[in-house]
């Protein structure tokens, strides 16, 4: 089982995650982050930082949202690893609990 990365981190893209992930499986596109599920060892640290309430155990994740579960696998794929954390986007509290954000994905 991994942890996906969904909707809500969508233009706030904030780290707290980053930094108590243990193996380092989060990936970092222009303003959204992944977890790699190869990576993923299910510790569940990441779910209770995220202070946008973005991140679910695969399992959990909302039925209009399940798209992110393969999301999360191809941009690992090619976005680059982030092991520290980072500010978030400058309008992150703006757009925080906005929903239907996935049109606004940069790649």
């Amino acid at each position: 089982m991994t942890f996906v990365v969904t909707d809500n981190c969508i233009k706030c893209k904030y780290t707290d995650c980053v930094e108590v992930c243990p193996v380092d499986c989060f990936y970092e596109g222009p303003n959204f982050l992944v977890i790699h599920p190869d990576e993923c060892i299910d510790c569940a640290l990441c779910e209770p930082e995220c202070p946008a309430v973005a991140i679910f155990s695969e399992d959990e994740v909302p039925e209009d949202m399940k798209e992110f579960i393969q999301l999360n696998v191809e941009l690992a794929e090619i976005w680059p690893n982030i092991t520290e954390k980072k500010a978030g986007l400058p309008n992150a509290e703006e757009f925080d609990g906005v929903k239907g954000k996935l049109k606004d994905l940069e790649r």
